[in-house]
């Protein structure tokens, strides 16, 4: 399965990525002027600082004030008070550039992104030469791995240098090529381009971060040498090129050491030993790590509608969602840049996953945790690639503890966080000292959303040591936060205020306002967090009063409410909204990715979603879309998920971009526009919810299985409660599924039709429940036979 071009790329959407979670580089696949675009992963502005308005508790005071009199607008204005500078914003590191010495006359071309291998590969020929190119970034030897070759001995010449946009000096250091410099040290006011006033080895800019690359090669023949101006390997056929970079950061909490030396080391330390290993040795160690986590899972839907020999661009221009195979690449692509952008000990993907070309990039290219950042992380769990998740979970304890001090300073219990964040972990409002809109910046229930992700690598995994030790206490900290947050409101309903409904306003009597109280998102937030709080407490059999008081307080939250047009009601009042095709679903959540408002329990809400999603209509930004495409998953309307998943997949190119427009770029980037990855993880978690489900308390097989997939498999999807499901279907109907139990849980599946269960050759005695599901004891380790 293959990204494919036959020209190489002109835009850096079409360029073709390749990450080991830590470094990443965009592989444009030029023949005479190679570049790879560089990235690592800490590689921010700023440092840590104190972001909380010291008289935020007063201010929240006047402001809960304001909302109970309904001086909506007025509490717009009043919530500058609140909030801190904008976050610090991703940088990039640099460019590698080649120069190659055959000249540009060439012909036969073809660059590839080889997902099964992880790898990035070009061909071309020149004259009578054949040039192929191999590009991968290694996870277990750290280092962007470049394979040239020459079909004729002694053809291969080429010139290599390192760049950057950020302050920086180039250097030789022994047989490398080094480049080393400085972040900036501000985040640029108003988000206008940065400025630094420090040298980079000024012993003054001990809070700026540091950072270096190194490059090194070795051939088979011909000659190599490294001076001050680069890198220069001359008539040889074969070389291998190994680039490593690294940063002085330490911490999210740690100030970056003055003239910290670590990154030349730690970068030169990577080289030496990737150096001193046999090439198909390294070869060997990336594709072995890489291919345990993307082979987990397959996907086929269906027969190609044609064009497979087509470049992609032209594939997803010509046939788009009618091609099955398309879809496929799409959803095993969204797997692949997850693999590529978060491993184990590495920052997790932001808004451009790993990638970023910009030193003021698109939001900073940071974390917004209201929607975007958490759809990063759906497929991992249910596409398999749960270690991938790490990150994350790691990210959101670092979040928990710089929280606390923000709700100490609000006067409240536990921890929060807003909307936007950094490396740092900002978790006051984001917003320029009061330049921001509180539309996005006044959000104070991240904590609540944030903590389901702990809550949910328990489920799928069944770790009680991971509950107990890790997700449990964060998560116990939330609901604290949430339980002195919440006030009693004048119907006697726990409520939020101030609250609001990201990113939608709604009319007020004075006119459009965004904060209100007992937004339906917030309170399908908590109500999450105390249920998965509940549970996660009687698992471990502690915290008796804790649940007492959870569970009091769950049944006081505003209830959800159908409005006036047979809608989910977004607002503690029926308020109009301002945009009613909204690209935000927020009041959704209890849909995906809560559990709240389901077909059997909730029947009526269940059917009020559903009028949400037909009344905010079928158009949005590409995350938009990949959302809704979940949503209509869980609601069973495979048809109308299909549809969006056909807008989705629609070419977009650099020169018709418009906002709000999804679809995606020539390389498959999700096309917010600009560029956002997570409509490329949506969209690969949702085609996941349309085969399987399991947020009910037991296993939906193909519940919103589109007719446009009328036969086909899936194997290796992850479903809560410890099991491992491949599902083989025709006409539309289940053929055999088999589920491998990883925990040795009760199984449950729903089913219209009688099924039939075996294990190890023998059929198994099985019961139906109350509501007609098929229920059976698993053991842990043992596959189980449906058909």
């Amino acid at each position: 399965m293959e990204l494919k071009f036959y020209s190489p790329a002109k835009a850096w959407t079409e360029a073709l990525p390749i990450g080991n979670g830590r470094l990443g580089a965009m592989v444009f696949g030029r023949v005479e002027d190679e570049i790879l675009q560089l990235n690592e992963d800490t590689l921010w502005s700023g440092q840590p600082t104190s972001w909380e308005c010291p008289d935020a508790k007063a201010h929240l005071e006047t402001l809960r004030h304001l909302i109970k009199k309904g001086r909506y607008q007025e509490a717009d204005k009043y919530s500058k008070h609140l909030m801190g500078p904008y976050t610090e914003s991703f940088m990039p590191f640099g460019e590698l550039r080649l120069r190659f010495e055959h000249g540009n006359l060439y012909q036969s071309y073809t660059r590839r992104l080889d997902l099964d291998k992880g790898m990035s590969q070009v061909n071309y020929r020149i004259g009578n030469v054949d040039y192929t190119r191999e590009i991968w970034a290694s996870y277990p030897d750290q280092v962007i791995v470049l394979h040239l070759k020459a079909s004729e001995k002694g053809c291969l010449s080429f010139h290599a240098t390192l760049d950057s946009l950020l302050r920086h000096k180039t250097k030789q250091k022994e047989k490398s090529f080094v480049v080393q410099g400085q972040a900036p040290l501000y985040s640029a006011p108003n988000h206008q381009p940065i400025g630094n006033p420090i040298r980079y080895d000024d012993p003054k800019a001990s809070q700026a971060l540091q950072f270096a690359g190194a490059l090194t090669a070795k051939t088979v023949d011909g000659t190599l040498h490294v001076d001050q101006d680069g890198l220069h390997v001359i008539e040889a056929t074969e070389a291998v090129l190994f680039f490593s970079a690294a940063t002085n950061f330490q911490s999210f909490n740690c100030p970056p050491k003055a003239s910290d030396k670590r990154p030349v080391l730690l970068a030169c330390h990577h080289l030496k030993i990737a150096l001193g290993t046999p090439y198909q040795v390294l070869r060997e160690r990336h594709l072995s790590d890489y291919q345990s986590l993307y082979h987990r899972v397959t996907l086929h839907l269906g027969e190609s509608a044609g064009g497979e020999e087509l470049a992609t661009n032209e594939r997803l221009q010509h046939y788009g969602a009618s091609d099955p195979k398309l879809i496929e690449l799409l959803f095993q692509y969204g797997r692949y840049l997850m693999i590529a952008s978060s491993r184990q000990g590495t920052q997790p993907a932001h808004l451009q996953g790993l990638w970023n070309k910009e030193t003021r990039p698109p939001w900073s290219s940071n974390y917004t945790l209201n929607i975007n950042t958490p759809m990063n992380y759906w497929l991992t769990e249910s596409c398999h690639l749960e270690e991938c998740h790490a990150p994350f979970l790691d990210f959101i304890g670092h979040l928990a503890e710089n929280g606390k001090r923000t709700a100490e300073i609000y006067g409240v219990k536990g921890w929060m966080v807003h909307h936007c964040t950094d490396i740092w972990c900002q978790t006051a409002p984001s917003g320029g000292y009061g330049d921001g809109d509180a539309v996005w910046a006044i959000w104070p229930v991240g904590s609540a959303w944030l903590s389901q992700h702990l809550w949910e690598h328990y489920a799928f995994s069944k770790n009680e040591s991971f509950l107990r030790e890790k997700a449990y206490p964060i998560m116990r900290a939330a609901a604290e936060f949430c339980l002195d947050w919440l006030i009693e409101g004048e119907d006697g309903y726990l409520v939020t205020a101030p609250a609001t409904s990201p990113e939608n306003l709604f009319i007020a009597e004075e006119g459009p306002a965004a904060i209100s109280q007992a937004t339906t998102m917030d309170m399908s937030v908590i109500w999450d967090l105390f249920t998965n709080c509940i549970e996660a407490a009687q698992i471990l059999k502690v915290d008796e009063a804790m649940v007492a008081q959870l569970q009091k307080a769950k049944s006081r939250l505003h209830p959800m409410r159908i409005g006036k047009y047979g809608q989910l009601q977004e607002w503690f009042q029926d308020f109009e909204e301002a945009d009613p095709q909204h690209r935000h679903m927020a009041h959704m959540f209890a849909v995906l990715p809560g559990r709240q408002i389901t077909k059997d329990e909730t029947p009526e809400f269940y059917e009020a979603a559903k009028s949400t999603l037909n009344r905010r209509g079928d158009e949005g930004t590409g995350w938009s879309l990949a959302w809704k495409i979940g949503l209509w998953a869980r609601l069973g309307d495979g048809n109308r998920a299909f549809k969006l998943l056909s807008k989705l997949l629609m070419l977009v190119t650099e020169n018709k971009e418009a906002f709000h427009k999804g679809g995606l770029y020539p390389n498959l980037f999700d096309a917010h526009p600009p560029f956002q990855i997570d409509g490329n993880f949506g969209v690969t978690a949702g085609i996941a919810e349309l085969l399987l489900q399991s947020h009910e308390g037991f296993l939906r097989l193909l519940p919103a299985l589109p007719e446009a997939w009328p036969s086909g498999n899936v194997k290796g999807l992850r479903a809560r409660e410890g099991f491992e499901v491949t599902i083989k279907w025709d006409n539309h109907q289940l053929v055999q599924a088999e589920i491998l139990s990883h925990a040795g849980e009760i199984c449950r599946v729903y089913s219209q039709c009688p099924l039939r269960v075996e294990t190890n050759g023998k059929v198994l005695q099985t019961n139906r429940d109350s509501k007609g599901r098929v229920v059976f004891q698993t053991e842990k380790g043992e596959r189980y036979f449906l058909t």
